[in-house]
């Protein structure tokens, strides 16, 4: 009895072992070139993102990256002029949407995750791969070996992003979802928060206050870049970095592509013509299935 149980312990740990052998080495199969390629298709392929009559925004002060702690607010209007309810309607925006007002954003406080909002995390994910950002980016990795089917993928990317972790406490209180989509507070600042969506529902709300920019990209049209200060409900973000009128499948997308090829390094992408890079951040202190690596955070780097 003891031999055999040995020997199903031993088999499973080689098979768990080649499993994450074969899956980084078909990571390392993944040139920068191919990146920047596929992260230009996906730039192309984003229909929903906002157009110029959708989305109007007003960035006002540009202060240099030495005063970004100053914690002025040099921006006597807010952030946002205009966003459209019809771009808001779409199936993938009104999907992030439900998904956004279901944390507790103060780190040390436990999560709780009903069967509503599982189902709302399910929704989210099969509405990103409904679109031809979604569909792109699997048929990408699944053509690299990465992922053998759709289920597959999308089983990972819930577990990636929405799998629980502790931040503070020794709680079950974070998971990458809340920390780049939602937004938390830890050590009295705001600490995440990288989604434009979620930055406007909250200046609608009065409970964010644009103080100033210190990056503005050098696209034109939407999706653009901004590196910028706020308060939050009064916390302070000196340098928030966020795609401005992108999709949420395509921030989804960009960020999950650098994750799962470039994990806790910075990724460079090709938007437009124009490189960007993303930095990425593992979540090293657990892990789920055969030792993967929940995401900590994803953001664009800006100067």
């Amino acid at each position: 009895m003891k031999i055999t149980l040995i020997l199903f312990l031993t088999i499973t740990l080689i098979s768990q072992g080649y499993s994450v052998y074969k899956h980084y080495t078909a990571l390392a199969s993944v040139s920068d070139a191919e990146i920047k390629s596929l992260s230009e298709t996906l730039y192309k392929l984003d229909h929903n993102r906002a157009t110029a009559s959708e989305l109007v925004i007003d960035p006002q002060t540009l202060i240099s990256s030495s005063e970004t702690g100053s914690r002025d607010d040099q921006s006597s209007r807010p952030l946002f002029k205009q966003v459209s309810s019809t771009l808001l309607s779409k199936p993938t925006y009104k999907a992030l949407l439900n998904l956004l007002d279901n944390y507790r954003r103060v780190t040390g406080e436990a999560e709780d995750v009903p069967s509503k909002e599982v189902e709302e995390q399910d929704t989210f994910l099969q509405q990103t791969m409904n679109t031809d950002v979604g569909s792109e980016l699997y048929n990408f990795l699944h053509s690299k070996g990465i992922y053998s089917s759709q289920s597959e993928f999308i089983q990972d990317l819930k577990m990636m992003w929405f799998g629980l972790y502790s931040r503070s406490s020794g709680k079950l209180d974070s998971s990458g979802f809340e920390h780049i989509f939602a937004g938390e507070i830890k050590g009295g600042k705001v600490s995440g928060f990288h989604n434009w969506l979620q930055l406007y529902l909250n200046e609608k709300k009065g409970l964010l206050n644009y103080y100033s920019h210190s990056f503005n990209g050098p696209w034109t049209t939407y999706p653009d870049v901004l590196g910028m200060q706020f308060e939050w409900d009064g916390y302070f973000k000196e340098v928030g970095s966020a795609f401005i009128g992108s999709s949420p499948e395509f921030d989804l997308a960009i960020y999950s592509l650098c994750y799962i090829t470039r994990p806790g390094k910075k990724c460079h992408v090709s938007l437009g013509g124009q490189t960007l890079g993303i930095q990425t951040y593992t979540w090293d202190k657990s892990s789920y299935g055969d030792g993967k690596k929940y995401i900590a955070s994803a953001y664009p780097a800006t100067p």
